[in-house]
């Protein structure tokens, strides 16, 4: 099969581009775009935001956050504590995060995984991972460490005291100020070890993070095991599903209920993209549609220069849809110079929108060759 690899990751960086608020003139980034960015980053989910974080999530969030997510899958997950059994989903987490001096367990051999890590352990967690030891703080290590924290702005979008328990929104806005901030002895951002740049505001860039590394696209079919395509561990990776977060279940559930999907992938943040098949009650979003070739149309004003494409998509409710190929390297593809001629099988992903009466429009962001 054939693939339009060159354009891997045009429909991933506009999906991330419609998911995200025109930015206002102001020094810090809002919060929807800085949970995009954690989003994208594969630190952690972002369901239910509200919630207390618990000490095992929290060691995952900081393994995830650092190079060592990569030997994660190869760790033991024999746990230092008593009290974290290596069937624990955080078991290896712990294991890391003991280890590189990023937490610390209790007295009697206990890590206690299930009770809520306050902003103190948070903090001194946070500086770890940036370089910081207790060396670094003399006589009163806790208030040596808490002007550190502030004087790096990492509690920015953070309003708890030092014995107070940490929300995954606090988390969100603890690991987005660690991305951007200079490790000790530093002159580029933590983040950079994520593929995370600046913009001149100060802020991620989270189109650089989609675009970095992309791998894709890949149709995925019905009879085929979604995880054993993946390149990396599935229980370590984040999902979106049409351009928004979602769980690996969904995503399974839409790929049966369809029979297809297309699929991109990221091994450096381990972060999976998947588009689903367009259907009747999608109204607007992105979507995939698979059929053959029937039409090229062109530019009556550069009769060299394709502009839409017509498929045999068995669609019995929409069967004269125009597909708009919306850069020059689509049009290329689709051109008398490109690989794609009528009567070839295609599966194009597409940005679907509806106009005033309800008609659906089909703007192609990327494309497979079948």
């Amino acid at each position: 099969m054939r693939s339009g690899e060159v354009f891997a990751s045009v429909a991933v960086v506009a999906a991330a581009m419609s998911l995200m608020a025109p930015m206002e003139a102001q020094a810090s980034m809002s919060y929807d775009m800085r949970e995009r960015v954690i989003e994208l980053s594969g630190i952690m989910d972002t369901y239910e935001t509200g919630k207390n974080v618990t000490r095992g999530e929290f060691a995952q969030m900081l393994v995830k956050a650092s190079e060592q997510r990569s030997v994660v899958s190869s760790v033991s997950s024999v746990s230092v504590y008593s009290d974290v059994p290596r069937d624990s989903e955080y078991a290896s987490y712990v294991r890391i995060a003991a280890q590189e001096g990023w937490m610390s367990g209790y007295l009697g051999g206990l890590f206690k995984p299930d009770e809520y890590i306050t902003m103190q352990d948070a903090r001194k967690a946070i500086l770890a991972l940036l370089g910081y030891t207790d060396e670094d703080f003399t006589g009163d290590q806790v208030n040596g460490r808490t002007a550190k924290f502030e004087f790096l702005e990492l509690n920015e979008g953070i309003d708890r005291e030092s014995d107070e328990v940490l929300t995954k929104t606090d988390c969100i806005n603890l690991f987005y100020n660690l991305l951007r901030t200079e490790p000790k002895g530093s002159s580029t951002i933590y983040g950079s070890i994520l593929d995370c740049e600046l913009t001149d505001d100060g802020e991620i860039n989270p189109l650089n993070m989609v675009d970095n590394s992309m791998t894709g696209p890949k149709l995925v079919r019905r009879t085929q095991n979604l995880t054993s395509i993946i390149p990396f561990d599935v229980s370590e990776a984040s999902f979106f599903l049409n351009g928004s977060s979602a769980r690996l279940e969904t995503i399974k559930s839409a790929l049966q209920n369809d029979g297809f999907g297309v699929i991109y992938w990221n091994s450096s943040t381990k972060t999976v993209w998947y588009y689903s098949a367009d259907s009747d009650d999608e109204d607007t979003g992105r979507v995939v549609v698979r059929g053959e070739v029937t039409h090229i149309y062109y530019n009556s004003a550069e009769v060299m220069v394709p502009s839409a494409v017509l498929l045999d998509n068995d669609d019995e409710d929409d069967p004269q849809a125009e597909y708009v190929l919306s850069s020059s390297e689509l049009q290329y593809a689709f051109s008398m110079y490109g690989t794609v001629q009528v009567g070839d099988d295609v599966v194009l992903i597409c940005e679907k929108t509806t106009n005033s009466d309800g008609e659906p429009s089909y703007r192609v962001v990327d494309f497979l060759e079948e």
